[in-house]
């Protein structure tokens, strides 16, 4: 391994898993009542398998320990909203397998030139509260600009990323792709950055990896893609698939390669939506007829388990076989996420691991 941590795959053992509770007006619609109960379900269905850590801010207590079920722990830290893979630690392993977080620089998906928000100081500020609660160790990343849904780790040395995502403009500017991937590298323990050129059509984080591809277990990904040619997103899912196939890991392997198709009908936000959100001034808003980054690929590994999207689509059914032959080794929880799409994101962009 390149460093002196390492970054455990997803589908490792969890300690835990990290939530946030919803409640930003311009991105959980009516309240964010919808949301709370899908969240709450996630907790539910996460609870016989590993601890569930929430973070809620003061004003909101209350109402968390009404919603979420009894079995959570409830933690009072404030946030700007509630993409805890985003703006929580990033946990690593040491060489004495001692688990320890790491704190990045978070600037909402691209600060003054594309963030999706103004004000983020508390979101920044998370990382580094949590483990300071739970008595992890913390390690100060800032400067570097970083999102947990930008990267994926085999836990063996390989490295997944966007280059739309990690080479834009708003993350880390004055770094060269080298030097970002040396970054990278230094962090995770990686030996190899498998850069996919594209994400998601639509995805507002400039196209994190985590809603096109992931890692089923250490040379195995599983790849969103559409056989509709006319759908942007056939071409952005066939340049990473060239990649994929011209590609081969840390440790010399050819990847095996699932597929598993978007949703046939695009997921697109409706007039009932839109007048449910409460923008700021200077936050990114939505609009009627707007095209949601719906990927059946952001779904969460825990323990036993794999919760996935789902959309009210006739490719869900698709998407639980895919998953099924994926893992079979852990039951396929299916979600209908709507509610979650309709924040900005969905149930992998909710969820932090935290390793065993």
């Amino acid at each position: 391994m390149n460093g002196k941590y390492r970054m455990p795959g997803e589908f490792e053992e969890h300690k835990g898993t990290l939530m946030i509770f919803p409640t930003r007006p311009g991105s959980w619609n009516y309240g964010g009542v919808a949301a709370q109960k899908v969240f709450a379900q996630i907790m539910a269905e996460l609870l016989p398998n590993e601890e569930v850590y929430l973070l809620c801010g003061r004003e909101h207590m209350e109402l968390a320990k009404r919603t979420v079920p009894d079995g959570v722990r409830i933690m009072e830290i404030e946030s700007d909203d509630a993409w805890a893979r985003d703006v929580g630690p990033t946990f690593v392993k040491t060489a004495d397998g001692k688990t320890v977080g790491i704190d990045w620089k978070f600037n909402a998906w691209g600060g003054n030139y594309d963030g999706l928000y103004r004000h983020y100081e508390r979101d920044d500020k998370l990382a580094s509260a949590f483990c300071n609660s739970l008595g992890y160790d913390c390690i100060d990343a800032h400067p570097f600009v970083l999102e947990g849904g930008s990267i994926h780790s085999d836990g063996e040395g390989t490295i997944l990323t966007t280059e739309s995502c990690l080479l834009s403009f708003g993350r880390n500017p004055d770094m060269t792709k080298s030097e970002i991937e040396k970054t990278l590298c230094s962090y995770f323990g990686g030996e190899k950055v498998i850069w996919l050129p594209r994400g998601i059509y639509g995805d507002e984080t400039n196209e994190h990896v985590d809603n096109i591809c992931a890692f089923v277990r250490p040379g195995e990904v599983i790849l969103s893609v559409t056989d509709d040619t006319n759908d942007p997103q056939f071409e952005l899912s066939q340049l990473c698939l060239d990649v994929l196939k011209n590609s081969v890991d840390a440790r010399g392997r050819h990847f095996k390669i699932y597929t598993v198709p978007i949703p046939k009908k695009p997921i697109l936000v409706t007039e009932d939506d839109l007048l449910g959100y409460e923008f700021e001034e200077g936050e990114d808003v939505r609009s009627v007829g707007d095209r949601l980054a719906a990927s059946y690929v952001n779904f969460y590994i825990a323990n036993n388990v794999v919760l996935l999207p789902q959309f009210g689509d006739e490719h869900d059914k698709i998407a639980v076989s895919v998953l099924r032959e994926a893992f079979p080794e852990r039951r396929i929880i299916p979600i209908f996420a709507r509610d979650i799409l309709l924040g900005g994101g969905n149930i992998h962009c909710i969820t932090q691991q935290i390793p065993k």
